[in-house]
């Protein structure tokens, strides 16, 4: 017996309108917590027995570990992991943030560090809300001067304290900040337009004088 030929796809009754399933965009990561058989590190008890409210929660991914902190106290407990025996993390080797603009605190400023010497690592993360400084971890990590200005270029999060916040990969007039998921994705160009009919008749007019 002869195979029988596929059967085409289901299609819609003439007139009919397909359905479209729109997805809510993420509020934010997960944060797997650490595994019921993993201790934290010597390093992240000893931060918690020293600043219990700083710690909001850990998790552990992929064999790293990741401290929540709050915003008010991100100062104190980078000098903490700077200086504490078991710690003493003396490199911030990034700055970096992600925006998750569901969340009423849309920003993740999340912060790497190492010690060269007891060779482990570290992640720090701090929640945002638009508009709210993060106290600066300049005079902890010299190395986070020209981070936190990446971060402050691209997210427009404004950074407490830091001795020279300005941008850093953008020009000086440029308008928006590049990284947020709110960004227009052809760019603002030389002019941020916040109505979209109004960029349309802007970019057809200039498509007008192209072919005259």
């Amino acid at each position: 017996m002869a195979d029988e030929p596929p059967k085409p796809p289901p299609t819609s009754p003439p007139g009919s309108a397909e359905r479209v399933v729109r997805v809510a965009p993420p509020a934010g990561p997960p944060d797997p917590p650490p595994p019921p058989d993993r201790e934290p590190p010597a390093c992240v008890i000893a931060l918690q027995t020293a600043s219990p409210a700083a710690v909001l929660s850990l998790s552990y991914w992929v064999g790293d570990w990741t401290a929540i902190v709050d915003r008010a106290a991100i100062l104190d407990v980078a000098r903490h992991l700077r200086t504490a025996p078991g710690a003493e993390f003396d490199v911030c080797s990034d700055v970096t943030a992600t925006d998750w603009p569901p969340r009423a605190e849309r920003f993740d400023v999340v912060y790497c560090l190492y010690s060269t010497r007891l060779r482990h690592r570290i992640r720090l993360k701090v929640r945002v809300a638009d508009g709210v400084a993060v106290d600066s971890v300049t005079a902890v990590w010299p190395s986070a001067n020209w981070l936190e200005r990446e971060v402050y270029d691209m997210f427009g999060i404004r950074f407490g304290g830091h001795p020279d916040l300005r941008r850093i990969l953008m020009p000086d007039e440029w308008q928006g900040h590049p990284q947020r998921k709110d960004y227009p994705l052809e760019g603002p160009g030389e002019m941020l337009l916040e109505n979209p009919l109004d960029w349309l008749k802007l970019r057809q007019a200039r498509e007008e004088a192209d072919i005259e």
